[in-house]
């Protein structure tokens, strides 16, 4: 590994242009603590200290960039509620343009609740609709995205099957990034595998890479023919598999195959672990670092972000200096 040349790379984020379209979700959290268990049902009381919301899907992907001080635009979908005007504002507030969102009406914006109470994950519920977007949503997408397409770096879909990333909206991303000889790096979801078709780099977990190649993986051997049979399964240039407590593991359709051992330290949640790794992985892909270079990037940034209860973006100065630490 050589450090310099990754510290290089996280210098120039703030050069990097990159454009995330996908499912924005609201994260709701509610604090507390726990001292009783109810006595209508065998389930513990929350007692309730805080609440607050967060950035989630495709909005924790760029809230991970301008974090990281790479600069973002952001195509999605909201509704028309309190929830997708508290996302507007939100992104707004953080000077980036809304353009790029379109409010439907009669759709729920997608929200997640989770409760945590002594810094455990006691339960989640959801308010959404995963339903597709309207064809019209989507053609507005996919023109807002022409209208920036030159300053551009990179294109990250930023998958979470809530209705915003459909065939025709992939097709039309991919046919206009090939155009402008863009990278498209996509975070997927399980039954959108067939949309990702010519995509540069996919980063499916390990559990969505066995299932998606019909390999049951269990050991080096059977990792490999997954992500072999992912590559041509895909024409991805790329297949970022990444493997929780044992790493990432990129394949190159050139034949490379680079194993990035797992830096975390301590693990207490891994909420939005992915989105920082998709983050990293474009700011370094955008900033010309090669995709092992790259993998290393982001394995040392979910590394930090794991080691947060919640949703948790990584500083640009804190990336570096945990990198230089590990080589002392």
């Amino acid at each position: 590994m050589n450090t310099q040349r990754l510290i290089q790379c996280i210098q120039n984020f703030d050069k990097a242009n990159v454009l995330v379209i996908g499912d924005i979700i609201a994260d709701h959290y509610i604090w507390g603590k726990v001292e009783r268990i109810s006595p209508e049902a065998p389930v513990p009381i929350v007692d309730v200290q805080k609440e607050g919301y967060m950035l989630g899907g495709a909005g924790n992907v760029t809230n991970n960039i301008l974090s990281l001080d790479g600069k973002v635009r952001i195509c999605g979908v909201v509704g028309h509620d309190e929830m997708g005007r508290w996302i507007t504002h939100s992104l707004r507030s953080n000077g980036i343009d809304t353009g790029g969102i379109v409010v439907e009406d009669g759709r729920p914006t997608s929200k997640k609740t989770r409760v945590v109470a002594h810094s455990q994950h006691v339960v989640r519920f959801d308010h959404e609709s995963r339903g597709e977007i309207s064809t019209q949503a989507q053609d507005i997408i996919l023109e807002y995205i022409r209208t920036h397409i030159k300053d551009t770096g990179i294109i990250v879909i930023s998958d979470y099957a809530k209705g915003v990333v459909t065939s025709h909206l992939v097709k039309g991303v991919l046919e206009i990034a090939m155009e402008n000889n863009l990278s498209v790096l996509v975070d997927p979801k399980l039954k959108h595998f067939n949309y990702y078709t010519g995509a540069t780099i996919i980063t499916p977990n390990t559990n969505e890479a066995a299932t998606a190649s019909g390999i049951k993986i269990v050991d080096e051997e059977s990792l490999h023919q997954a992500g072999e049979i992912l590559l041509k399964q895909s024409g991805a240039t790329a297949i970022l598999i990444t493997r929780g407590e044992h790493g990432m593991s990129l394949f190159e359709r050139n034949g490379n195959v680079f194993h990035v051992p797992s830096v975390a330290r301590d693990v207490f949640d891994v909420t939005g672990a992915g989105d920082t790794v998709v983050s990293t992985l474009a700011l370094s892909i955008a900033a010309e670092a090669g995709f092992p270079d790259a993998s290393i990037i982001a394995n040392y940034a979910a590394g930090i972000v794991v080691g947060i209860v919640g949703t948790a973006t990584v500083k640009r100065e804190q990336l570096i200096n945990t990198l230089v630490n590990s080589k002392q």
